[in-house]
């Protein structure tokens, strides 16, 4: 990695990891969900506040749910590269961990052998980490113009990962906006302002059954 990258790396997760201002109060500390993914969970073209991960933090804060998101989305990032940075963004306790990579890698062409090794190897470090963390993975899907052979092993390998390591799987966290022009930017690949709320959605079905304080 570029010097100047690791520089740009290293202030932007020191910024996302700080500690919650309701805790350096005093007031009653929250649990933590890390959001650890790429362009997409970072909102790519957009503010923070308009992509998936604040969202979900708004709609925990109306139903008073004591939790903390941080959003470690970084652009570009493919899953090498999330698991070079993994224990960086886990310093600091979570008690959720929602992995939303491999996007960039299938985009790529890269081996998915790797690919796969690399998010067991983030799921482990996690675990060893934080064993009563919940996990979830986010599956995603790539274009047909990849290749139909190449695209239905990338789509495949997800459930088989969530499956070897008994985690909670998100089948296709774009469901409802993949593919959509009005719900996309016209890159065709990243959602928009209203993809986002839509993607909220859909992670917030799996995420609220692992939620551990009532609101």
């Amino acid at each position: 990695m570029h010097l100047f990258s690791k520089i740009l790396l290293t202030f932007g997760l020191a910024a996302m990891l700080v500690i919650s201002p309701h805790e350096e109060f005093g007031q009653e500390k929250r649990k933590r969900i890390v959001f650890f993914g790429d362009s997409i969970t970072a909102g790519y073209q957009l503010t923070l506040q308009d992509a998936f991960p604040h969202l979900i933090q708004e709609r925990l804060d109306s139903l008073g749910y004591k939790y903390e998101v941080v959003n470690a989305g970084l652009s570009g990032d493919a899953s090498t590269g999330g698991l070079d940075r993994l224990n960086w963004v886990i310093s600091q306790p979570l008690d959720i961990f929602v992995l939303e990579l491999g996007g960039n890698d299938g985009l790529r062409g890269l081996s998915l052998d790797q690919t796969e090794n690399n998010l067991k190897a983030i799921i482990d470090g996690v675990r060893s980490k934080y064993e009563n963390a919940t996990i979830i993975l986010a599956g995603m899907q790539i274009p047909p113009n990849i290749g139909t052979d190449y695209r239905e092993e990338f789509k495949d390998m997800f459930p088989r990962i969530a499956r070897e390591k008994s985690v909670e799987l998100i089948p296709f966290l774009l469901e409802g906006v993949g593919g959509d022009k009005e719900l996309n930017l016209p890159d065709g690949i990243h959602p928009n302002e209203a993809g986002h709320a839509i993607v909220a959605e859909t992670v917030w079905k799996y995420l609220k059954k692992h939620l551990k304080s009532s609101p």
